[in-house]
């Protein structure tokens, strides 16, 4: 029996890590609607004020990947975990519209290069067979942020004033890098509560990996940026990530008029649909790395988000089935996390899939700006959010499609029949 301290050691202290930067990348969501006594928000103001993180997002992808994979991903996100921290801080003392577009710009910049450099972190940790867990068990971070912050934040606007939440929220970053800095090593070799077996186990299986992929994996950067797969998986991720961010950041402010309920309240009823998502990706995840089948775990949820996305906005329905379909739409744009991101480093070797995932991650998230944006701006032009959310659904549908009929099962599947031991962490 292998021993599994890398699940124990290396996923919780990420897990929190990423908690913290998706509190102060959304909370701005259950903010914004409380600012208006400062300086007053148009619905295009607050969807560009959400959005615009995303500019600054993609940045710093390719250069902390290159850093993480070259230099060391502990201190690169130990370093952007700090600079975050402080852009947090200043979305609290702004002055006006410009001043919070600024910030949340500065924001999205330093938390960039985080997600890239966490996912080369895993790649050394866990091999294929386990990766999709792997990766979804760290991106549980983002429902269970949601779960647990946005009742925290609608709990702190009911008690104090809106730029204390944004202060208060940007400082636990800086606390928890101590943490991140004496717990996470960065690949086997260098960790000292490893045991010796655990190690051999991680080293001979990794390796054993690389050298078994094909040649056209272990090309350079500039071939690797302009393979069809990585340009593909950027299609995907840009056209999922417009209909997940347009539907998650706006999702307060839907739960705010159903309810007309106070911010505490807001907060509440915004998680519940999140405790489904964070069960759905584990479960996808599982499924996922037990079949093999990556293409299927992507593209089905998706259809499934689409179906609730529509059904709650083409037909008025009571609150509470309004938000079990809040509930579906969540857990169908959270499910692919895990599968999706265990391809790219099934489809290219450790010396470039960093430079690619960080591509993938930046140019797919510019969907995080089209998104919000593209909502706030179709229900100032038609007076209601529901032209918005139905382009979205048809956002969500690219990306299935492209999922289902670009992603060749020979190259992005793996073979169920993995050894009992890669099989089961």
């Amino acid at each position: 029996m292998i021993p599994r301290k890398r699940w124990a050691y290396v996923i919780p202290v990420a897990v929190v890590m990423y908690m913290l930067a998706y509190l102060d990348r959304t909370n701005v969501a259950v903010i914004l609607p409380y600012i208006g006594g400062d300086f007053p928000l148009s619905a295009g103001a607050k969807g560009l004020a959400s959005g615009i993180f995303f500019v600054g997002y993609l940045v710093l992808q390719i250069p902390a990947a290159v850093l993480a994979a070259k230099w060391s991903a502990r201190k690169t996100v130990l370093l952007l975990m700090i600079a975050w921290a402080v852009a947090a801080v200043l979305c609290g003392l702004v002055r006006s519209e410009t001043q919070l577009y600024l910030a949340r710009l500065l924001l999205g910049l330093f938390e960039g290069g985080v997600w890239p450099a966490v996912l080369v972190l895993l790649a050394s940790w866990f091999p294929q067979a386990e990766r999709a867990r792997a990766n979804a068990l760290w991106m549980t971070c983002l429902p269970i942020s949601a779960i647990l912050m946005s009742p925290l934040s609608g709990f702190m606007l009911d008690h104090m004033f809106w730029r204390w939440v944004f202060v208060l929220q940007g400082l636990p970053p800086l606390l928890w890098a101590v943490v991140w800095w004496f717990a996470v090593a960065d690949r086997p070799a260098r960790a000292r509560w490893i045991s010796a077996a655990e190690r051999e186990y991680l080293e001979t299986t990794l390796q054993a990996e690389e050298d078994a992929k094909p040649a056209f994996a272990k090309q350079g950067y500039r071939q690797a940026l302009a393979n069809r797969h990585v340009l593909l998986l950027v299609g995907v991720y840009f056209f999922w990530i417009t209909g997940f961010y347009g539907f998650s950041l706006w999702l307060p402010s839907v739960v705010k008029t159903m309810t007309g309920g106070s911010a505490t309240a807001v907060g509440f009823l915004s998680a519940v649909p999140y405790v489904l998502a964070l069960a759905g990706m584990v479960a996808c995840a599982h499924w996922s790395d037990r079949t093999g089948n990556r293409r299927l775990a992507v593209t089905v949820p998706l259809l499934v988000a689409i179906a609730g996305l529509l059904a709650g906005n083409l037909v008025r329905w009571p609150a509470a089935v309004q938000l079990v379909l809040l509930c579906v739409v969540a857990t169908g744009v959270h499910m692919p996390y895990g599968p999706f991101w265990a391809i790219p480093s099934r489809v290219l070797g450790i010396e470039v899939v960093a430079v690619a995932m960080g591509l993938i991650n930046a140019l797919g998230n510019l969907g995080g700006f089209a998104g919000p944006y593209l909502v706030g701006w179709l229900t100032d032009v038609t007076g209601a959010a529901t032209t918005g959310f139905v382009v979205l659904a048809a956002f969500l549908a690219v990306a299935a499609g492209l999922a289902f009929f670009g992603l060749k099962p020979a190259t992005v599947e793996e073979s169920a029949h993995v050894p009992a031991a890669t099989r089961h962490p």
